[in-house]
């Protein structure tokens, strides 16, 4: 079988195992639709009135796509590799052609699908329940699967490195939640201590949110970045980033355990 034919055979699978988990399917669209009714419509945001909610509607569209473009490969690819492990799957993969990068590759890709629909979910509701003004942009597809890539990447490692699928989940809830907050999707750097800003700028996250921004936000304030549009220059530095994590998380995947 060829590499692509691994590739198709191995995403096949893990599509069908996905849908058949129906809890799965239901938290996936369900939890960023609770965000949205709760924050988007419930709360509502008040330009200009400060507190959390300070921005117009539009400032928050890349953190309610951030919700499943972060949490879903971190959990989904996390208890993945923790059920292969205890299952001492990886031991039989071993012992076939496919790879570790190949078996990832087709998780991202099941993943890639299952965001893409959500993503679409999210933008849809945002625009309805929140009376966003966004720029629908040939740039959100790309931000989304070099985002994705990425984090299944860091879900990956997180599934090698803890003990238990539990733990890989507790793990991806531990890291998940800070970087959601404090990566400029929910709160702006200026509502957060000067000191703080390097370590934002550590984060992954914050050139997903700052590209998707620029590319859907019309009247966002976005500087460019070393003269370069600030929609393609995030998507770079995403995209190496992505790169890396990725390479990465198929290294740490045992070939025993």
């Amino acid at each position: 079988m060829s590499r692509l034919g691994r590739v198709r055979a191995e995403t096949g699978a893990g599509w069908r195992a996905f849908i058949r988990r129906r809890t799965a399917v239901f938290f996936t669209f369900f939890f960023p639709v609770i965000l949205i009714v709760i924050f988007g419509a419930l709360v509502r945001t008040d330009p200009g009135g400060g507190g959390l909610f300070a921005e117009p509607p539009a400032y928050y569209v890349p953190g309610y796509l951030a919700v499943v473009v972060l949490f879903t490969p971190l959990s989904r690819l996390g208890s993945e590799v923790a059920r292969h492990r205890e299952g001492s799957r990886f031991e039989k993969l071993a012992t076939t052609p496919q790879t570790r990068a190949e078996w990832l590759l087709a998780q991202t890709v099941v993943n890639a699908v299952i965001i893409g629909l959500a993503s679409l979910l999210i933008l849809a509701l945002v625009v309805v329940l929140t009376g966003a003004e966004i720029a629908f942009s040939a740039l959100l597809v790309p931000y989304i699967l070099v985002g994705v890539v990425c984090f299944c990447g860091v879900g990956a490692m997180l599934g090698s490195y803890t003990d238990s699928q539990d733990g890989a989940v507790a793990a991806s809830n531990a890291i998940g939640l800070p970087l959601l907050f404090l990566s400029e999707t929910f709160i702006s750097l200026e509502q957060l201590p000067g000191w703080f800003e390097p370590l934002v700028n550590l984060s992954p996250l914050t050139y997903f949110a700052r590209g998707v921004r620029a590319a859907t936000d019309p009247n966002a304030a976005t500087a460019a970045v070393a003269g370069v549009d600030p929609a393609l220059a995030n998507l770079g530095i995403l995209a190496v980033l992505a790169a890396v994590f990725f390479a990465l998380g198929a290294r740490s995947i045992p070939t025993t355990d």
